[in-house]
């Protein structure tokens, strides 16, 4: 078995997730989710999806980008 690496749990069906050079350990999706998605800067709430980006800085939606004062959002999506 293996230990998530958000909550400890040692579990049967656990699986790995690659990030840059770093392997993460995880029990669950929503473990995974609370460990490595960014915080949107504006709201705090997890990005989950593609958000929008500018300047680096990722947003979950357009209206929290433009909230903050950004108005050359580009689309995450590859």
């Amino acid at each position: 078995m293996a230990r998530c690496d958000q909550c400890g749990n040692d579990y049967d069906k656990a699986f790995e997730v690659k990030l840059a050079e770093e392997t993460y350990t995880f029990d669950s999706f929503e473990c995974a989710i609370q460990k490595l998605a960014p915080l949107c800067p504006h709201c705090g709430c997890r990005i989950i999806g593609h958000g929008v980006e500018q300047d680096d800085i990722i947003y979950c939606c357009a209206h929290c980008a433009a909230e903050e004062g950004a108005s050359a959002l580009t689309d995450r999506a590859p």
